[in-house]
């Protein structure tokens, strides 16, 4: 906004008519001796000062508003810096002059310089900025934050219509973009015959006349001789009457451009034949390795993608009238030290696929040689361009020849698939499952603390290279991307921020971008189904369930209930901060009246902290055995390790059903919440996080409940209403229970899932071709910026 902006003008009039009660309040925020003040922060001060004499005046008002969207504020006498975000994703920054009860406009330039003076020496003329702004002026944009994540039908509407109307070439770029496809030297669509676009008018004219005398489930290999007569190859379905579809698809197209037949019609075209997917971090396998660090549901998440996405790829291509096979392969780290996995292999085929694999490659030090232990995930950058390097050779010589996508997933997977994508001129599509940056409160402003442990400057650096890169990016949910009225979502964040010293970054992602969309995953339908399905149940594990929560001799389990009767509070992620698991004991041990309706039942990381590698899981193993005695919770809570079987925890959950007992996620912060979804799927009434996805998956009250984490006496209140409306009206579980399997059957399920990532990466491949989203400026740019900033931090790291 500018000063002659009719909102402003107001808000600088009505400051002027309440110049003191202005005043008044803003001393109220510099009597807290606090440089920065976070979104708490302000509204616990203004609500406190509205109910004053002096502060009622403020009450309703544009000025209120504004303070109440105010996401953080510095503060240095007589200057008060504020972040506005009066919508999501939408920012300004403002300057008050205490003293002078005077405001301005500011840029996020201005905010961030002014933020910086308060880290150590950093108030300096001159620093790096990065700013895409320039680069995206004339490429289509969102407008409405409702649209936000819907980015492909925005993109086919916005784009076909430019194509056919202001491009005089479009029809030829169609045409173009038919005569590419191929696969091992078969060509696909298109014969050579077909030079034009009138010729292809004159061909679909002929073939579908032809076609029409024909029975509708006569095969290509009927009328091979006619296809190609007129010109066509395989490709355009199995049957006549596939084939008609396609091809009175593309004559309404040619005739009459329209956004929806052109996006189906690009679903159909044979393009995706072959997939890399990235996952180098962690423990990647199919067994014992859910839990070790760095490893939990990305892994699930992959594994279930892949077998969905095989089955869709296998019935497209079928459907397309060829008989090819798809490849699938995941990319990850190999560990020669791998301990009771199978990380230690080169290939391993997946189980549940017919052809899809993993596939293991080493890091390598400076010198070539093989790292044969485990590294953390933040530590893992300096061998990341090796990586990619030898991935490429390994992908081309298992595939003989490249990819038609890759997938990239979390920061160093989107990284190397950014780098292979470059290299080998081929779609990508980024999945960042979470975004460390809004885990941590200012983790990029003190970046310098913590970068020895978690080596922010990096992450965050490669972060902006690979979104920026990504043809498109697929999250879980509306969240993940912008967030909500009241906080910034995970890629927002990286539209505006600065480490100190390092680098400002005044644009460094727009959330309206095109290249953002939803696409939720399911649950394994085969492991995680409702409790109420007795005939698929695993009644056989029952014995060794009841033993994990009941049986007090097992070395690998802490404490024990006292009485067996009551419903169970379950909870089962990995042990770190984040997940707060320590948080829901904390809860627990704090509610007496909890602990006389309910136990509580945790399975997460080792309850001998000897046993772990990982230092933020040692720390929360001590912290839970420090909570269990403050707060005597012997007879009252039962902890065991990580269960790393898929069909053991699912039985897990429904076991738990069985008993009338509950699911709770109580993470600080979830990008989406996969336990979520298998709680739910199995009947399990779900209290989760309203910081993330769960806000999305869960309609509060009808298929489950948000919870507060960082209101525990709330969350605990909140289960013991639940419980005892239970034991007052039994239908009460039922319902929630009913609800959540209804919600996850009807909105997250894999077939979905898999089917709209094919549709995504057919339209964007070709908007990549027949339009300038190659984006040549950006990645210039961006290569830069991976060179004389990426590399420099990945090599002090050693």
């Amino acid at each position: 906004m500018q000063k002659n902006n009719n909102h402003f003008v107001k808000l600088e009039k009505f400051i002027a008519e309440n110049r003191n009660a202005v005043y008044s309040l803003f001393r109220n925020y510099m009597r807290l001796n606090k440089p920065f003040l976070l979104h708490s922060d302000m509204n616990h001060v203004l609500d406190e000062f509205i109910t004053t004499k002096s502060g009622k005046i403020l009450k309703e008002s544009s000025f209120t508003e504004m303070m109440r969207n105010t996401q953080v504020a510095v503060i240095s006498s007589p200057w008060m810096y504020m972040y506005i975000r009066p919508d999501i994703a939408k920012q300004s920054y403002y300057r008050f002059h205490v003293d002078d009860v005077t405001i301005e406009e500011i840029s996020a330039s201005a905010f961030l310089s002014f933020q910086e003076r308060f880290i150590g020496d950093s108030a300096k003329n001159w620093s790096v900025e990065l700013d895409l702004t320039p680069f995206n002026r004339g490429l289509p944009k969102l407008s409405e934050t409702k649209s936000i994540g819907r980015g492909v039908e925005f993109l086919n509407r916005y784009l076909s219509n430019r194509l056919f109307s202001d491009l005089s070439s479009g029809d030829k770029k169609l045409l173009e973009f038919l005569r590419v496809h191929q696969h091992k030297g078969q060509q696909l669509m298109l014969t050579q015959q077909i030079q034009s676009v009138d010729e292809l008018r004159d061909s679909l004219r002929g073939i579908i006349k032809h076609l029409k005398t024909l029975d509708k489930q006569t095969v290509w290999n009927d009328v091979i001789d006619k296809m190609l007569e007129f010109g066509f190859e395989r490709g355009w379905g199995r049957t006549v009457g596939d084939m008609l579809d396609s091809f009175n698809l593309l004559s309404d197209i040619i005739e009459a451009p329209d956004p929806k037949p052109l996006s189906e019609f690009l679903s159909r075209i044979p393009m995706i034949f072959s997939v890399v997917i990235l996952s180098p971090h962690g423990y990647f396998g199919q067994a014992n390795v859910l839990g070790l660090p760095d490893t939990g549901g990305q892994v699930v998440y992959i594994l279930d993608q892949v077998r969905a996405m095989e089955q869709e790829m296998r019935q497209r291509i079928y459907d397309q009238g060829l008989d090819i096979e798809p490849q699938i392969i995941v990319i990850t780290r190999q560990i020669p030290e791998a301990g009771n996995t199978t990380c230690n292999q080169v290939k391993e085929d997946i189980i549940g696929t017919k052809n899809a694999k993993i596939l293991r490659v080493p890091f390598k030090s400076e010198q070539g040689d093989i790292i044969n232990h485990w590294i953390s995930r933040f530590k893992i950058w300096p061998y990341l361009e090796q990586f990619a390097i030898d991935t490429e050779k390994e992908i081309l010589s298992e595939m003989q020849g490249k990819p038609d996508l890759i997938i990239g997933n979390y920061s160093d997977g989107n990284l190397v698939a950014s780098i292979l994508s470059q290299r080998l001129g081929v779609t990508q599509c980024n999945i960042a499952h979470a975004l460390e940056k809004t885990k941590y409160l200012f983790s990029d402003l003190y970046w310098k603390e913590h970068d020895d442990q978690y080596h922010f400057s990096s992450q965050f650096t490669a972060d902006l290279i690979a979104m920026n890169t990504a043809d498109f990016i697929i999250t879980s949910t509306y969240q993940e991307i912008a967030g909500n009225e009241h906080s910034q979502g995970q890629y927002e964040s990286y539209s505006t921020f600065t480490m100190p010293d390092l680098y400002r970054v005044i644009n460094g992602i727009n959330v309206y971008d095109p290249k953002f969309n939803i696409v939720s995953p399911g649950a394994d339908a085969d492991v995680y189904f409702p409790f109420t399905d007795k005939k698929r149940r695993f009644m056989d594990l029952h014995p060794d369930i009841e033993k994990l929560i009941y049986d007090q001799s097992l070395p690998y389990g802490h404490g024990f209930f006292k009485d067996d009767d009551k419903p169970i509070i379950f909870a089962m992620s990995r042990l770190d901060y984040v997940k707060n698991i320590s948080g829901l004991v904390e809860w627990f041990g704090k509610n007496k009246e909890l602990q006389e309706l309910a136990n509580l039942f945790i399975v997460a990381g080792f309850v001998d902290e000897l046993l772990s590698a990982d230092d933020e899981e040692k720390e929360q193993v001590r912290r839970l055995h420090s909570l269990i005695s403050e707060y005597q919770l012997s007879g009252h809570i039962r902890w065991v390790e990580k269960q790393s079987y898929k069909n053991f925890n699912g039985e897990m959950y429904r076991y738990i059903a069985d008993k009338n007992g509950v699911f709770v996620q109580p993470a600080l912060f979830e990008a989406f919440g996969l336990t979520v979804i298998e709680a739910m799927s199995s009947g399990l009434p779900t209290f989760a996080t309203q910081y993330g996805g769960p806000l999305e998956i869960i309609e509060d009250g009808v298929s489950g409940f948000h919870i507060a984490p960082d209101h525990g006496d709330q969350v605990s209140r909140k289960l013991v209403e639940f419980f005892k409306k239970c034991r007052k009206d039994p239908d009460h579980w039922d319902k929630i229970s009913k609800a959540a399997i209804r919600r996850v059957e009807e909105r997250y399920t894999w077939k979905l899932y898999a089917s709209r990532l094919m549709n995504l990466s057919r339209i964007y491949g070709f908007w990549k071709y027949v339009s300038n989203l190659e984006r040549d400026e950006t990645r210039r740019y961006l290569e830069m910026f991976y060179g004389l900033m990426y590399r420099p931090l990945v090599e002090k790291m050693g």
